[in-house]
C-alpha cells in the first residue's frame, strides 16, 4: 500500500559512470530506505525490487547512492520511500535533477554490457529511473533528411564493423520483410552511416503502410544491434525529436524514435 501524505521531493545527481546520488532534504518525511520497482508490464505483478540504506547526514538531510552494480534492468523503476523495512512505501516527487555528465555521453566510449540510467519526471509528477541493459550499441549521431532519402550517423559501443557488415530495416509485426543496406563504415571502425532510399523502402511496404525497426549486424552472421539513441540526458525522445515527413510515391515516410528511443521509420498509404 502506499501512503497518501505529501510525498518528498529528491534531489538526484548522475556522474559519468552512472553512479546517481538521491538527496531528501531537510525536514522531509524520515525514511530508513529508497526502493525502486520495476515497473511490471499492463497486466502483471511486480517481480523486481531493488532497496538500498538511506544514510543520515548533518542538517537533518538524508542521502543514498545507487551505484553502478548492481546493474539494473532495462525498463522503468519507480521510486519509493521506506519509513523501515517492510513497511508501506510512499512516491517520490523529484526535485533538482543534476544531469549535465550525460549531455555528452554520445562521445565517450562506453563499457559493455551498455548500462544507461536517467532519473526523470513521469507524466503524474513521480521520481522514476529510466534504464537500458543491451550487450552492444549503435548509437545515432545525426539524422540528414532530403527530399527523397535520409541519411543516418551512428558508432557502435561494445561492437566493430568487419567485413559482412549490413544495415537492415526490419518491418514490424512479424511479416518477415526486411530491407538490407550496405553501411560506409568510419575509420575508426565504430562510426559508420547509411542511407535509406524512400521510393525502396515504399515499394517493399507494399499496400497499406507500415513501421520498419533499424538494426546493424556489425559482421557476417553476428547478433543485430538495435540503432537507438539513449547517451544524453533526454529521456524519452519520441515527442521531442519529431522529424518532418516526406512524399514520394503517394507513400508518406518518417524517420522517428520509439518509446524506448530506438530508431524506427515509419510508412504511411492511403488505404485502396
Amino acid at each position: 500500500m502506499e501512503q497518501h501524505t505529501e510525498p518528498p521531493r529528491v534531489a538526484c545527481a548522475v556522474d559519468a559512470d552512472g553512479r546517481i546520488t538521491f538527496d531528501l532534504p531537510p525536514g522531509s518525511a524520515d525514511g530508513q530506505q529508497l526502493l525502486l520497482r520495476l515497473r511490471p508490464k499492463k497486466g502483471q505483478a511486480e517481480k523486481v525490487l531493488h532497496v538500498l540504506d538511506l544514510e543520515p547526514l548533518a542538517g537533518g538531510r538524508q542521502r543514498v547512492v545507487l551505484g553502478p552494480q548492481p546493474v539494473l534492468a532495462e525498463g522503468r523503476w519507480d521510486a519509493y520511500l521506506l519509513r523501515e523495512p517492510g513497511s508501506e512505501r510512499q512516491r517520490l516527487r523529484p526535485g533538482l535533477r543534476d544531469l549535465r555528465a550525460l549531455v555528452d555521453g554520445h562521445l565517450r566510449d562506453r563499457q559493455t554490457p551498455l548500462a544507461v540510467r536517467i532519473p526523470y519526471a513521469t507524466k503524474d509528477g513521480f521520481l522514476a529511473v529510466r534504464t537500458w541493459l543491451r550487450p552492444a550499441h549503435a548509437e545515432v549521431d545525426a539524422i540528414d533528411l532530403a527530399d527523397r532519402s535520409m541519411t543516418v550517423g551512428a558508432r557502435l559501443h561494445g561492437a566493430t564493423l568487419q567485413e559482412g557488415s549490413v544495415v537492415r530495416l526490419r518491418r514490424r509485426g512479424g511479416s518477415g520483410s526486411v530491407l538490407t543496406l550496405d553501411p560506409r563504415a568510419g575509420k575508426d571502425g565504430r562510426s559508420f552511416s547509411f542511407t535509406v532510399d524512400y521510393g525502396e523502402l515504399a515499394e517493399a511496404t507494399g499496400t497499406g503502410g507500415g513501421i520498419w525497426n533499424a538494426f546493424v549486424e556489425p559482421a557476417a552472421q553476428a547478433p543485430a544491434i538495435r540503432i537507438a539513441r539513449l547517451l544524453d540526458d533526454v529521456t524519452d525522445r519520441k515527442e521531442v525529436f519529431v522529424y518532418p515527413a516526406a512524399t514520394v510515391g503517394g507513400a508518406v515516410l518518417r524517420p522517428y524514435y520509439t518509446l524506448d528511443n530506438d530508431l524506427s521509420v515509419e510508412v504511411t498509404k492511403d488505404a485502396v
